[in-house]
């Protein structure tokens, strides 16, 4: 039940699953049933290096020096793309993991850096977006003055849940949670309704684990991590001044695990059928008993709704029953100790440190804590990334990227209109919904049209603790005020400078920010081969996204519906299970017996195999019938392969794998790299893979879907 505002890493996506709005919490993760983006949340911070300028990748796209000429395709495609550069790359001090993603986000965090210290500090009330964006950079960035406050921004908080005397009066505080740093044992957001596309509607979901995925409660293998848990409550429970820390830790994470025993799996949560449950919020008391809904509701600021959706109907009911069986004074432990957990961030430096010590450098290996200006950044970035953004694409977005980016869409998408043809297992009748589909895709490139007005945020110089509250209390406004409204169609999920693209299956749209549009996914002055596998494979994945096992459940107006015939969607089944299969059976080797989920992650490898495959399709239509050049000894369709290759460079450190492989939804970057091309007949007759290499998958046992 992370939460904090500190979140540079909000939405890195190149696959599936990116944060949709610009404060990013667990909140935004069930966002994730209706929006994929390229890569995991926790895929995305990076370490910047100061420069504002985008390095190009050899004189053709491809990095040839990083490459190893003496590893074979067909035994680790990785390491023959990006074998030396994995050899001569460090992880950053500061990052537990490093790769093509964080390299440009390491970029982006420059830029931005540069932007933030040219606003002059001002009267945030009446200077406008630079002034405001000057409270919050230059507030976070006079440590001296946070340090003398200490935990004195905390203790109201802390107060208010010491003077809790009712279950009604926990529900209040965990209906206030997305205002603040309150944590609820339900999740609560707005967004598109995913059967009135064109309405707002409240969705309840699962929540209350501060450590995430129920498997870390219940898998033995996570023992330790148990343990340093329920020590890490108690830390911060002292820090917190709160009394018995160690005996309320203890009940703390026994009712934590009896959470995590109600909760859906993750693949049972991105099930898109079996979370869309209408509720009537009259009747949310007979449907969960044992919670005080409508004082949540009222605290939340959302009773004047009517209705709403549940997500995970079974385990609401059993996680109220938690809820009502809990004695007060372990729920009033429980509430402050991820009040505080969320607060840490912003308070001094005991606080900061323990936090870092369990959430960065224990749970993902991450030696040392970020620079207080990397922190800065993302904190600003948090509370206003749209306003820095409207700044950061003035620069930094040449103004032909888009119409260049507009060109390859358009030849990736009539690439998938041709596939769609060529199927063979799909009847016309299907055909004719996927056609139109297709046809009703749209597109946002670079930036929104239309700006976020923070006029009505309101900041205070120096106030780094309130500065933060009072952006997620407005932010947590403007998501409350529009339900049963009509949905802004041109509103972004991403800001400009995030590294990562999305598909929206509500709106049935395909957005790539500007920040992801430079080498290694797209270089206007590359070989066309290398930017048809890196960005157009990217443009593939997410039009896929739109046909993957749940973004297949949408139409063409964005509407939850089953537009399949039954002997198609179960051949799909069929193809789909082959996959996850396959996936199923790779074991990372720095983490011996985990596994990759396919079922979790099954909506990412099809888009990277079905994005490929139009990808590929898209870049021999470029040709025009002719023949590709040889480039360095290297045809065109094996330089496309390393493209994709190249954008899927990554280094992990060893907890921060396994992180990724419980909590996220995407497959690790070296894996992506090659697992997909596994399935496609031509990256066998481009590097005269055979049988005899391990990579090799027979013929009639490749997975062709898309």
């Amino acid at each position: 039940m992370k939460k904090t505002i500190l979140s540079l890493s909000t939405a890195l996506a190149l696959g599936v699953g990116a944060a949709p709005y610009a404060l990013a919490d667990e909140r935004c993760l069930d966002d994730a049933c209706h929006m994929t983006a390229l890569v995991d949340d926790g895929d995305q911070a990076a370490a910047a290096t100061g420069t504002v300028a985008a390095n190009r990748y050899g004189s053709w796209g491809i990095d040839t020096a990083g490459m190893d000429p003496s590893a074979s395709p067909g035994s680790d495609f990785f390491a023959f793309v990006s074998g030396n550069w994995a050899a001569n790359t460090r992880i950053p001090s500061d990052q537990s993991m490093y790769g093509s993603f964080l390299v440009l986000r390491d970029l982006s965090e420059a830029r931005v850096h540069r932007l933030l210290e040219g606003y002059a500090l001002g009267d945030p009330a009446g200077g406008g977006n630079a002034a405001k964006l000057a409270a919050l950079y230059q507030g976070f960035m006079d440590e001296a003055a946070v340090e003398a406050l200490g935990a004195a921004p905390l203790q109201p908080h802390l107060d208010a849940i010491r003077a809790v005397a009712s279950k009604e009066d926990m529900a209040r505080l965990m209906g206030r949670a997305n205002a603040g740093f309150n944590g609820s044992f339900f999740s609560h957001y707005v967004a598109d309704d995913q059967r009135n596309p064109d309405v707002y509607t409240l969705y309840l979901g699962q929540s209350g684990l501060g450590l995430g995925d129920r498997q870390m409660y219940l898998d033995a293998k996570f023992a330790p991590q148990r343990e340093r848990y329920v020590a890490y409550v108690a830390q911060m429970l002292e820090l917190a001044g709160w009394d018995d820390a160690a005996a309320r830790a203890d009940a703390i994470m026994e009712m934590e695990t009896k959470i995590a025993e109600a909760h859906w799996t993750r693949a049972e949560s991105r099930d898109r059928d079996k979370t869309y449950n209408p509720v009537a919020f009259a009747g949310l008391d007979a449907f969960a008993p044992g919670f005080p809904w409508q004082a949540y509701l009222a605290a939340a600021g959302v009773d004047y709704a009517d209705a709403g959706v549940v997500r995970q109907d079974t385990a609401l009911p059993k996680i109220a029953k938690i809820f009502a069986d809990a004695d007060l004074d372990t729920l009033k432990a429980w509430q402050a100790f991820h009040t505080t957990d969320s607060a840490a961030p912003l308070l001094s430096r005991e606080f900061v440190d323990a936090h870092f010590d369990f959430r960065s450098r224990f749970l993902s290996g991450q030696p040392e804590q970020r620079a207080r200006w990397k922190r800065a950044v993302s904190y600003a970035s948090s509370a206003m990334g749209e306003a820095i953004g409207q700044d950061y694409v003035k620069p930094d977005f040449p103004a032909d990227a888009k119409d260049k980016m507009d060109a390859l869409v358009a030849n990736v998408k009539a690439a998938m209109g041709a596939r769609l043809d060529q199927l063979e297992w799909m009847g016309d009748e299907t055909k004719a919904e996927a056609r139109a589909k297709l046809a009703g895709f749209g597109l946002k490139i670079g930036h929104p049209d239309t700006w976020r007005d923070y006029s009505g945020l309101r900041l205070e110089n120096g106030d780094v603790f309130g500065n933060a509250e009072r952006a997620l209390a407005f932010e947590w406004d403007y998501r409350r005020a529009r339900i049963g409204k009509p949905v802004d169609k041109g509103e972004w999920g991403m800001t400009p400078q995030t590294v990562n693209a999305y598909y929206n299956s509500v709106k049935n749209e395909i957005v790539f920010p500007a920040a992801i549009l430079q080498p290694p996914f797209f270089d206007p002055d590359a070989d066309p081969a290398v930017n048809y596998g890196a960005i157009g494979g990217v443009i593939g994945h997410e039009i896929i996204h739109g046909f993957d096992d749940q973004g297949r459940k949408s139409d063409g107006a964005g509407l939850l519906r089953d537009w399949w015939t039954a002997e198609d969607a179960a051949k799909f089944e069929v193809q789909a299970t082959k996959l996850g299969a396959q996936y199923d059976a790779y074991e990372c080797p720095q983490q011996p017996g985990m596994h990759i989920n396919g079922r979790v992650e099954m909506g990412e490898n099809i888009g990277d195999l079905g994005g490929l495959t139009i990808a590929l399709e898209a870049y021999r239509r470029s040709l025009g019938g002719k023949e590709a050049p040889v480039i360095d000894g290297f045809t065109g369709e094996q330089r496309f392969f390393m493209g994709w290759a190249q954008v899927w460079r990554t280094l992990w450190r060893d907890d921060a794998l396994r992180q990724q492989l419980v909590n996220g939804t995407h497959s690790p970057g070296h894996i992506r790299a090659f697992a997909p091309l596994r399935n496609i007949d031509a990256w066998y007759a481009a590097f005269g893979v055979t049988a005899a290499d391990p990579l090799w998958i027979a013929p009639e046992d490749r997975v062709r879907i898309w």
